[in-house]
């Protein structure tokens, strides 16, 4: 192999000043399996406000600046490390996660990825591993959904959101769904019973006034709306599932759940969860390619965007002007 064939291009983060120190590299040496890992010619990689929150470096556990940029993505195995074991064919395209995803090659654990489903295009898998996997750990293991209850979702226009109205409404609950009123539409036709503007300061009495109180809250905003999950929430029965902080960090006191919110709060990051409990994801996914037989799971429709206008994809992100799924295509 030529040295230039050995080179590739790359979205680098050059500082934790957010996505405009985002920038295009020609010149990124081909990464190289470690053990376990394959190596993945990237076919489509998806956008997630979790890279917007690694770009200002407030992502825990995130990486360090300069880097490149990226965490989930599908393509096709072009290698693999040698002890990995009973590897998939060179060929196969999976779905999956790993870092340095902005780019033309990465590479994936073996444990970390999903073979795309049967005539899906790389960019139709995204989300899979993400989206849809936490929006189900999030009402099903974890917020324990039953038919006829409430759900409360929260930026319902994202991944995550789309898929949990997708999937609440699928396992028979109402669903009183939050998004800019631009994207109500969109998350009306989804199938939600009520689309709400988060920002209306009147949040929390409308919700109470629909609902008398919600089952199940699914929160991605953290500070902006945690006020108003723990007020909506059931008293004792109420779950409030969290597993974002767009707006930042909230803080939750002893004070609070003993005296005066007595939901329930459970905290949800679907990698360290699959991690903590492998059985249990394992059942995730499962449940998820039966979804995907059934038809309830179809392909994604992600809008797909050249590599080089990603930081333009994740200052929209940031600023709440995205709907729906989008990817960066590293071959345009």
């Amino acid at each position: 192999m030529s040295t230039d064939e050995q080179l590739m291009k790359a979205l680098i983060q050059r500082s934790h000043q957010g996505p405009k120190d985002l920038a295009l590299a020609t010149d990124r040496p081909r990464p190289v399996p470690g053990s376990g890992e394959y190596l993945i010619r990237v076919g489509a990689a998806g956008v997630n406000f979790a890279d917007v929150m690694q770009s200002r470096g407030n992502y825990e556990g995130g990486p360090r600046a300069p880097y490149t940029a990226g965490f989930e993505a599908a393509g096709e195995i072009v290698a693999a490390a040698p002890d990995v074991e009973s590897p998939l064919r060179l060929g196969t395209h999976v779905v999956g996660v790993g870092a340095g995803a902005f780019a033309q090659y990465m590479t994936m654990h073996s444990a970390d990825v999903l073979p795309v489903p049967a005539g899906w295009s790389d960019a139709e898998s995204l989300g899979l591993v993400l989206n849809w996997a936490t929006a189900l750990a999030a009402l099903r293991p974890l917020g324990e959904i039953e038919p006829g209850q409430t759900v409360l979702v929260y930026a319902a226009a994202g991944g995550v959101g789309q898929a949990a109205v997708h999937l609440a409404r699928h396992y028979g609950a109402r669903v009183i769904a939050t998004a800019s009123p631009a994207k109500h539409d969109v998350v009306k036709a989804l199938g939600a019973d009520e689309v709400l503007d988060s920002r209306r300061p009147d949040l929390a009495a409308e919700i109470l006034r629909l609902t008398g109180g919600v089952d199940v809250v699914l929160e991605s905003v953290g500070e902006a709306t945690f006020t108003t999950s723990l007020a909506v929430a059931k008293p004792f029965t109420g779950r409030v599932i969290v597993f974002g902080a767009a707006s930042g960090h909230a803080e939750v006191s002893t004070r609070d759940l003993i005296f005066t919110r007595y939901a329930q709060v459970r905290g949800l990051h679907i990698g360290n969860w699959a991690a903590a409990t492998p059985a249990a994801f394992a059942d995730l996914l499962a449940e998820l390619e039966a979804l995907i037989d059934r038809g309830v799971y179809p392909p994604g429709t992600p809008q797909i965007h050249p590599l080089a206008l990603g930081p333009d994809v994740l200052r929209q992100l940031e600023e709440g002007q995205t709907s729906g799924k989008h990817a960066l295509d590293p071959w345009r």
